[in-house]
């Protein structure tokens, strides 16, 4: 007859054994289940931060001033994949599953950036970006760029919304980053934010132009249109928040994508 010791090695380890693998069965079933509710929630959260870049979206506040909701606002985007080397429209990229991060990381669907070209400090750059165009009328209303940039601790991760000329700042937003709070983290603070809208993005060669600084420029200048006040105790995060604007903005970024664009207007 089988003779059961309960507190025997084997029977320890068999009802160890048995719980781990009653819990990794139940985690799996969990995870597999909340993933199209995460893959949702994801693709929400991205949408209402586009809109709040491109000032459709009160801070905090899911409905605008009409009650109109983050679906029905972002419906009225139209989302593209562009080629950033060429500024051209790639159709054969499924928008709703592409990711930039992604494929930044595949050595296939990116390159590398020298350290001259490099200036977001973001080492690699992918071959297509998505871009979210809002038109009115048949004419381009807002464009919003997702943009990112190393600071001092983290990447920050955020959309770059332009005005129709496509030179004019309608709002710069951060949906990620892991700055100092007080300092570098003030790049979430919705009186900084509100420096954006109104500034120029490029000088008269066309080249980008917009400036962090400590002190601005008198008003009747040039260079006051492409000033936005420096972080205050972050010269670190300043300077990178200054380069990935011009980086995405830039022959690197979306640079040939508007310039295509603004030709396309002429």
């Amino acid at each position: 007859m089988f003779n059961f010791e309960r507190e025997s090695v084997a029977n320890v380890l068999f009802v160890a054994v048995g719980v781990c693998l009653v819990c990794s069965i139940v985690v799996s079933v969990a995870a597999v289940n909340m993933r199209p509710a995460q893959q949702a929630n994801k693709a929400f959260y991205q949408k209402e931060n586009v809109l709040r870049a491109a000032g459709m979206l009160p801070e905090d506040a899911l409905e605008d001033a009409q009650g109109r909701g983050v679906e029905e606002l972002f419906a009225r985007f139209t989302v593209r994949a562009v080629d950033l080397d060429t500024g051209e429209y790639v159709d054969d990229v499924d928008v709703d599953k592409y990711t930039q991060l992604k494929a930044a990381k595949d050595p296939a669907r990116s390159k590398a950036l020298s350290d001259t070209e490099d200036i977001a400090t973001i080492k690699r750059r992918e071959e297509v970006g998505l871009v979210y165009i809002l038109e009115n009328d048949g004419r381009i209303d807002k464009l919003v760029l997702p943009v990112r940039g190393y600071g001092l601790w983290s990447t920050l991760y955020g959309y770059l919304a332009l005005e129709g000329d496509l030179e004019t700042v309608a709002g710069l937003g951060f949906y990620d980053q892991k700055e100092t709070p007080g300092l570098g983290g003030e790049v979430d603070n919705p009186g900084w934010k509100a420096q954006w809208p109104g500034v120029k993005l490029f000088d008269e060669s066309g080249s980008p132009a917009v400036e962090l600084v400590k002190r601005r420029s008198p008003q009747e200048s040039a260079a006051a249109a492409h000033e936005v006040d420096a972080l205050s105790g972050a010269t670190i995060t300043t300077h990178g928040v200054e380069n990935l604007v011009r980086f995405w903005t830039g022959e690197m970024g979306y640079g040939p994508y508007l310039k295509k664009l603004k030709s396309e207007v002429v």
